[in-house]
């Protein structure tokens, strides 16, 4: 039997929204391996007496997966926990993943993302929503050009920022969205807006306004945006 891989969304940051499928895979684990904050969450599902722990950041974490790959036995599971829903914001991650372990070994659980929590709290339904990440490393310059259409077409809109600090060129929070609808030809002082920090945890905060309010605003790198465009409709009138 070869070495198993678990790539496993474990939700915004509560226990509380980590499943009994994600509980499961870390159980059924040798080892565990993440980057901190992931690990917070599912701290209480960890068993550090038999499991071993390793903890990642962006430039450690090639090296780790290498070694814990070439000291895994035949037989053995590692989980890879991953913030929100594994599927969205961290293909590029699970791409390396799944060159290293090989696709038939490795099986992905979805998790829930903060994108369904910030619609489910603005009350924006993600089927008549246009929904994108620019939390990626990527070029993003297609994906706010679709942003744009989007609003201009009176999409609502839900999205997860990117936060550059070391260059601010590449850097895309609320404020710099903001400033680009405008630069685009959006009324930002009509297009209302929710921002969310840290949601499902005791640090959760919510602002709600109008699109232009978030120019010089300061938000958490963990944060989801809605822009708010719906128009309700019920099966009344169909």
């Amino acid at each position: 039997m070869p070495k198993k891989l678990f790539v496993v969304g474990v939700g915004p940051g509560s226990p509380l929204y980590v499943t009994d499928a994600a509980k499961e895979a870390v159980r059924k684990s040798k080892y565990i391996v993440g980057y901190k904050y992931t690990l917070a969450t599912i701290e209480g599902v960890i068993d550090r007496s038999r499991q071993e722990v390793l903890e990642v950041t962006m430039k450690s974490q090639e090296d780790v997966y290498q070694g814990v790959y070439a000291r895994m036995k035949d037989g053995e599971y590692c989980t890879v926990p991953f913030t929100g829903d594994v599927n969205f914001s961290e293909s590029e991650v699970v791409d390396r993943l799944l060159e290293i372990f090989g696709d038939d070994n490795v099986q992905i659980i979805p998790g829930i993302s903060s994108i369904q929590v910030a619609a489910a709290k603005s009350r924006v339904p993600t089927d008549k929503a246009f929904i994108v990440t620019f939390h990626v490393t990527g070029d993003i310059e297609q994906k706010k050009k679709d942003l744009v259409q989007a609003v201009k077409d009176g999409k609502s809109v839900i999205l997860l920022p990117r936060p550059w600090p070391r260059d601010l060129s590449k850097h895309f929070m609320q404020s710099d969205i903001a400033k680009f609808l405008k630069a685009s030809g959006i009324d930002t002082q009509k297009l209302k807006v929710w921002v969310f920090e840290h949601l499902t945890t005791d640090k959760e905060t919510t602002f709600k306004g109008v699109a232009s309010d978030l120019e010089g605003k300061e938000f958490s790198d963990l944060s989801a945006m809605v822009i708010d465009q719906v128009k309700r409709q019920t099966y009344l009138e169909f």
